[in-house]
Parts: structure tokens; sequence; C-alpha cells
């Protein structure tokens, strides 16, 4: 049976039998509460007080009870600080273990509920879309499925070098940047092409991979815009393969809509006109993000994760 407090009404039947001389015993009987429980209020009423009076010495003594608020020393908080302007999560914080925080990554997300940060670098919480949502877009009549990748790719999983790629438009939706996403070392890739049209998607990308070394990677899975119409030509001329995710099922490339949130936050929002920025601009958006410890890579940064799949010497071509 769980413990309880005695309520204000006990305290007045209490206190009513107290000034009828009756005994502890018979009150602790009447009420159902342990006699030493019942002792404690009389013996306090003897003294002269009231029930009111007990309570209100119950209630200030409440307010002491329980865990102490953690605070953090001046250097921690100006470390965490540091690290939270800087894109980093409390569980990333707390599990690079780059600075000794004295507290848990559950305590540090407390800490940051009562507003002693500035939490609004941090990843969006939330639906983007109501349940029931339709997707209508994309439409495309002849494109490799998923099941084609299952096929080719029976390792896909556990296998390096296989990309998620989208779009992010901006303003208008007169322009836009490429997005590619490496699974398994969840680096991001940033493209600017000159406009959004399937031809600008096509040159930015081929450009791309005339840069890098052949057969870095093998698959891109996209989602089924227009803008990746030309896939057959682009898939042919750089000898990887293309699939595309199924209309509506975003979740099927949810690492890369994760990281265009991401990189919406960090500097390429919707209200943005690409047109004006250059590719040095948004491949500093996307520097940023890959700097950035991720528990799911056990606490590794993107950059470091890929580059244990890749020799040094490769790497420099790529970003």
């Amino acid at each position: 049976m769980t413990d309880t407090h005695l309520s204000t009404d006990e305290l007045v039947f209490i206190e009513s039998y107290f000034h009828q001389n009756a005994s502890v015993s018979k009150i602790s009987e009447q009420i159902g509460r342990a006699r030493q429980t019942v002792h404690n209020v009389v013996t306090f009423l003897k003294d002269g007080h009231t029930a009111l009076d007990f309570y209100k010495r119950y209630k200030a003594n409440k307010q002491r009870c329980g865990r102490k608020q953690t605070v953090l020393s001046n250097d921690q908080r100006a470390y965490v600080a540091e690290k939270v302007a800087q894109g980093w999560t409390p569980d990333v914080i707390v599990g690079r273990r780059e600075q000794p925080i004295n507290c848990s990554s559950r305590t540090l997300y407390r800490i940051f509920k009562r507003k002693d940060f500035d939490v609004s670098t941090l990843p969006m919480k939330g639906k983007r879309k109501p349940n029931g949502h339709k997707e209508r877009r994309g439409r495309q009549a002849f494109r490799r499925k998923l099941s084609d990748r299952k096929t080719d790719y029976p390792a896909f999983k556990e296998e390096f070098g296989h990309l998620e790629g989208d779009t992010i438009v901006g303003i208008h939706h007169k322009s836009a940047v490429v997005t590619l996403v490496e699974r398994l070392s969840k680096v991001i890739i940033t493209l600017k092409p000159e406009g959004r049209t399937a031809k600008d998607i096509e040159t930015v990308i081929n450009a791309w991979f005339h840069q890098i070394p052949r057969n870095v990677f093998k698959s891109i899975t996209f989602d089924c815009g227009k803008e990746f119409s030309n896939w057959q030509s682009m898939s042919n001329r750089n000898d990887i393969d293309i699939y595309f995710a199924d209309p509506g099922m975003p979740s099927q490339r949810g690492l890369n809509e994760h990281s265009n949130g991401l990189l919406r936050k960090d500097g390429l929002p919707k209200h943005m006109d690409f047109n004006t920025v250059d590719q040095r601009m948004v491949a500093s958006v996307a520097s940023k993000r890959n700097h950035i410890p991720r528990k799911s890579l056990n606490y590794q940064t993107p950059l470091e994760a890929f580059m244990s799949y890749m020799d040094v010497g490769r790497l420099s071509s790529l970003f």
C-alpha cells in the first residue's frame, strides 16, 4: 500500500477529537491511521498550535523535499552554450565526452526546458504534415523501384556507398539546392545547380561525379520529382544505379528528409532565394552539419565516419 500524507479533513478530525480529550488510540482507530502519525499531530496541538498551523508547517517542509536542481559550473555552462550554438544536441554533448558534464543527457534536456540556454538551434519537433495527408506529386511513368534495389544489393543496409538524394527549393519555388546523403556515414553533400529543371539537376550532378573517384558510390535513391526525370542518362554516364522511392513515402528516404530539415535550420531556409548564393555557401552549410557528432554514429562526426570508409587521399576531392 502506498503511504499518503494526512489530508486537511483528517487534520480537522484529529483536532476535533483532541478537544474532546479522546485518546490517541481511539483517534487512530476512527480515522484509520497509525498511532504514531496521530501522536505527532496531538503533540503539536498540545503546544498550543492548530491543525492549520500543522498543515502550513507540512507544506513548508514539503517544499524542501525532493532532489535539488542540477546546477552546472560556469565552465560547463560556457561549454554547453558553445556547443548548442553549433547545433549539438544534449545527448551528443554528454556522449561525446570532450568535457565532463556533471549530469546525464536526460537531466541536460530538463535544464534546457528551464530555458537556461538558447535552444533555437536544436532539431525541430512534431509532424510536418497531418495524419491522412496524401502526396499527389511525382508520378513518373517509368522508374526503378526499391524492389529492384533490394534485388541488386542484398546487403544494402550494411554496405557503404549508397546515397539518398533530393532537392530543397527556395522562395517562390524558383531555385533549388541538390542534397545527397551517404547512408552509413550520414555525410551530407550539397550542390548548387543553375536552376531547378531536370537539365540543371543533371548537369550539376554529372559535374560533381566528374570531380570524385569513379565507383566510390554505388547507388542513389531519389524521390519522384520531375527534376530527376533525366535519371537514365545520369546513371549511364556516371556508372551508378538510380532508384526511386514510392510517391508519398518520404520515410523510404528518411535520412535524406531529416538532413534536409537540418540544412533548412542551419542556413538554407524556405524564404531564401538560392539563385543569390553560390556553391561555396551551400557547401559551408553542409560542412557545419558534417562536423557535428551524432549519437547514431557512436558520437563520431559524419566526416569522421566517412573517413573510416575512405582513403584520406580520396577524401579531399569529395568536398
